[in-house]
């Protein structure tokens, strides 16, 4: 075997991935993921510290909506840049198939679970922060986060159940929704 191959990583996911599928999360191994993947042990611990981590590696995704929020116009109110911001996700995303196994597998696995819940706990932190140095108050702007968290996934999940839906138009439509809900009702008319 080559000492050095290309997409190492790529392959590590892919038969991470494959084999979780197949048998399970609690029953695969480290071993068994770089066997698959033609790697040794010693190289899947190069690329994860573990192997819950093959799921959640990289901060594309913090990276680049923390970007966008720190570069939008300083006159957009906070929901407005960060709604800007995760209306361009889809940039960053993994392919839609990757990402409807991943979610299974997850959903099927509570550590994974709970492990999916602090990557987007981290998200959120590291926006809450981009938006105070816009200068929103600490309070505001976690609040303004999941809200925006909130929108974000109603768009994600019917991104990856509709193939042809453009990501920043379902984070406008879940945008529209949301303000549908909290649109002021009238009172009942008094009897």
């Amino acid at each position: 075997m080559p000492r050095w191959e290309s997409d190492a990583q790529g392959r590590l996911e892919r038969a991470a991935l494959d084999l979780f599928e197949t048998q399970g999360f609690e029953r695969t191994s480290v071993a068994q993921i770089a066997r698959t993947a033609g790697l040794t042990e010693r190289s899947f611990y190069r690329y994860f510290p573990d192997k819950r981590e093959v799921l959640f590696a990289g901060d594309e995704l913090e990276t680049h909506l923390v970007a966008r929020v720190e570069a939008a116009d300083r006159s957009l109110p906070p929901i407005e840049a960060l709604l800007a911001a995760l209306g361009t996700a889809d940039e960053v995303f993994r392919p839609r198939e990757f990402l409807l196994r991943r979610v299974k597998v997850i959903a099927a696995n509570p550590a994974l679970a709970e492990r999916d819940l602090i990557k987007l706990a981290d998200i959120a932190d590291a926006l809450a922060r981009a938006l105070e140095r816009r200068g929103v108050e600490p309070g505001k702007a976690r609040f303004v986060i999941d809200v925006a968290i909130a929108v974000a996934r109603r768009a994600t999940s019917r991104w990856l159940a509709e193939p042809d839906a453009a990501f920043s138009e379902l984070v406008a439509q879940a945008v529209a929704e949301l303000c549908e809900a909290v649109e002021p009702v009238e009172p009942p008319a008094a009897r």
